[in-house]
């Protein structure tokens, strides 16, 4: 695992102080004049400046290669959800392979669009069916896109 705190990285951080063992998001990296890595990170609805040496990476955000394999763990649910309408059971893996196509492009607006459309089709379903054992797989890869989408493009 690459070490190196970017931009949608998890970090905890170590300073002491009012933010000690909080964990955030990084939502920016720069070097402040004397070349030390300054990395702002979201805390909730506000965002604090810390140097790298105070924070540890606690998760990468995911890698082009995770996003696409989260894609197709998705697809491969599809055909399990059994109460999706005619309309959807034709949208939803054709948006999804749509989708897998449109990343390596990173055409945000394409991407978006998309996305959420899938994730519309998937939030109506779910409150058809929020009980069935495939939604174990579809949320967390669904949240991997979602948060490489907001913290890539």
């Amino acid at each position: 695992m690459n070490n190196r705190i970017e931009k949608g990285d998890i970090v905890l951080i170590n300073k002491s102080g009012k933010y000690h063992q909080q964990v955030g998001e990084v939502s920016e990296v720069d070097y402040n004049i004397f070349f030390v890595k300054i990395v702002l990170v979201k805390l909730g609805n506000q965002e604090e400046a810390f140097e790298e040496k105070d924070l540890q990476l606690k998760t990468k955000k995911p890698s082009l290669q995770e996003v696409i394999a989260s894609i197709d763990k998705i697809i491969e649910q599809v055909d399990r959800i059994h109460h999706l309408p005619t309309k959807e059971k034709v949208e939803l893996p054709n948006r999804l392979k749509y989708l897998k196509l449109d990343i390596p492009k990173l055409d945000k607006q394409l991407i978006q669009k998309n996305f959420d459309s899938i994730n519309k089709i998937l939030a109506e379903t779910r409150e058809t069916d929020s009980s069935a054992s495939f939604w174990q797989e579809i949320d967390p890869n669904l949240d991997k896109i979602s948060w490489w989408i907001r913290t890539s493009l």
